[in-house]
């Protein structure tokens, strides 16, 4: 048997664009809480929700809520109010973390390294936009995840048709300088630092599909990389993570160029929990299966903040 927790609520789905990943995220972790006897709660959440915590007396949160509402500060705000301890980040973290434009800028000031961008809008000089970046570029919304809206833009007619593309997903709208290289992710856990997962993938980029439906993306871990130099990822891992404010369990995804050196791309302050994701698979690698990851998650909902 566990510790007691308490009755501890589950909480995913939501009107995300996520939803689907959300439910088979949170029915996992759902899942392995129970077997770890655990007193866990599936909600589907809605507006509903808050009350339901309320009224049902729950002493914790899981959050296995992605993207908006869920992964953006906003459920976190209601738990705060409510004065339910939940698990992952907090208001900030949660907010600017969801965010790529804000996370550009806190991490320039605090010098970590990410690829030079461009905010996109119906008035703006694509042509200068590729002069500055070079082609290809990445075309993202500002806050969504999941590589939903994320293209790769060739040339200046395939930059202005990618904007309109991920516009549809948010007004906010960056293009992002192409890194040719590995790309590497690191979970956080605590104040600890999982070893490195190399991504490979035969499509264009590491998109949903790579992500959620096939089964032919490859997810080296050990990465293959020197120790030292998987260290000093792991490091700015921390760092980055820190930058924004974040705390409990996240994970940072990297660009490596050729030259070896990492950039920051984003955060994901709720990473996905399925037999596809990435978090889990650090974990095992790190010595930890995924019931005993989901308990030591649910831990996190006791830090202050």
């Amino acid at each position: 048997m566990s510790r007691n927790f308490g009755k501890v609520a589950v909480l995913m789905g939501g009107p995300s664009a996520e939803r689907e990943v959300s439910l088979k995220s949170g029915n996992a972790v759902l899942a392995a809480l129970k077997r770890k006897g655990v007193d866990a709660h599936g909600f589907d959440a809605d507006k509903s929700t808050l009350r339901q915590l309320e009224d049902g007396k729950f002493e914790r949160v899981f959050i296995v809520l992605h993207g908006r509402w869920g992964e953006d500060g906003v459920i976190q705000g209601a738990l705060e109010v409510l004065d339910i301890p939940y698990t992952g980040s907090g208001v900030l973290g949660s907010a600017l973390g969801m965010d790529k434009l804000r996370t550009k800028y806190l991490w320039s000031a605090a010098g970590i390294p990410t690829p030079e961008y461009a905010v996109l809008e119906a008035g703006t000089d694509f042509d200068k936009v590729a002069a500055k970046l070079g082609l290809p570029v990445f075309v993202k919304p500002v806050r969504e995840g999941s590589s939903l809206g994320v293209s790769k833009a060739r040339t200046v007619a395939e930059l202005k048709a990618a904007w309109k593309s991920a516009a549809k997903y948010d007004d906010q709208v960056i293009a992002e300088r192409f890194i040719d290289g590995a790309e590497i992710t690191c979970g956080i856990l605590g104040d600890q630092a999982l070893p490195l997962i190399r991504i490979e993938t035969d499509r264009e980029f590491y998109d949903y599909e790579a992500k959620y439906i096939l089964d032919t993306t490859r997810y080296l871990c050990p990465c293959g990389l020197p120790a030292d130099q998987e260290r000093a990822i792991q490091a700015l891992a921390q760092r980055a993570f820190a930058a924004l404010g974040c705390s409990g369990w996240g994970r940072v995804d990297f660009m490596l160029d050729k030259d070896g050196r990492a950039y920051a791309l984003e955060v994901n302050t709720v990473p996905g929990m399925t037999d596809h994701s990435l978090v889990p698979k650090a974990a095992q690698q790190a010595g930890m299966n995924f019931d005993e990851l989901v308990l030591k998650i649910l831990e996190t909902a006791d830090v202050e903040r």
